[in-house]
């Protein structure tokens, strides 16, 4: 099945009935700027308290960064007890290389070209995990670092697609749009944040979160009772 990831999330109670909706994986977000952004401590609460009540079903935890070095990077994820580390700014191979497998960088191409540049260029270093995404397609902006509520292109998610086992796709999916967005794509996984929010960033809609793991699951042959 396509996994799904909510992004961004800063609220315990609105964490767990994200999970308890259907979310393969939690994303939390240590880039300051972001309204979105989650201390390191609420985090490293909020993280005991979805293991505490979830045990072996807990979604596998994401921190998402933005050009931060390896070593922070790995100490935040200690202290919180992260899964795994999203990089999702101007980023080198060898950054996500240091991390040891838990690294999954986010790319934001212009064109197919640069797709396939960045797709070799981060794929000797990408994660093994199959429980990961490999490689994480976004929307480009000349100015912000994900979150923009823009579609990636779908040549260049084909493109990507192509040359990494698992490509996660993001930008723009909600509801309304994600259903032909994975039919037309098949990505590995897919990637939300503000497209299952109302007014406050970082707590999400739950009657969006169900209607788009709804929207997936059809996609996927699955019925949702």
């Amino acid at each position: 099945m396509t996994r799904i990831k909510i992004c961004g999330v800063t609220d315990i109670d609105n964490a767990l009935a994200c999970v308890e909706a259907g979310a393969d994986l939690i994303g939390l977000n240590f880039y300051q700027p972001s309204p979105r952004s989650i201390p390191v401590e609420r985090a490293r609460e909020l993280a005991a308290e979805l293991r505490a009540a979830f045990g072996a079903r807990c979604p596998l935890l994401v921190g998402v960064f933005v050009n931060e070095d390896a070593a922070d990077i790995r100490r935040v994820a200690d202290i919180v007890g992260l899964d795994a580390a999203q990089l999702s700014g101007d980023e080198a191979g060898e950054t996500l290389a240091a991390l040891d497998g838990i690294g999954i960088k986010a790319i934001r191409p212009r064109s197919q070209g640069e797709a396939l540049v960045y797709a070799d260029t981060f794929a000797p270093h990408a994660s093994r995990d199959e429980r990961l995404p490999s490689l994480l397609v976004d929307a480009y902006h000349k100015a912000l670092y994900g979150g923009t509520g823009e579609q990636a292109s779908i040549a260049v998610a084909l493109a990507v697609k192509g040359r990494t086992p698992r490509m996660m796709l993001a930008g723009g999916l909600g509801p309304d749009t994600v259903a032909p967005r994975v039919e037309a794509i098949r990505p590995w996984g897919v990637d939300v944040a503000s497209g299952v929010e109302d007014d406050q960033p970082g707590i999400k809609d739950l009657a969006k979160v169900r209607a788009l793991v709804a929207a997936v699951r059809t996609v996927d042959g699955v019925s949702i009772q």
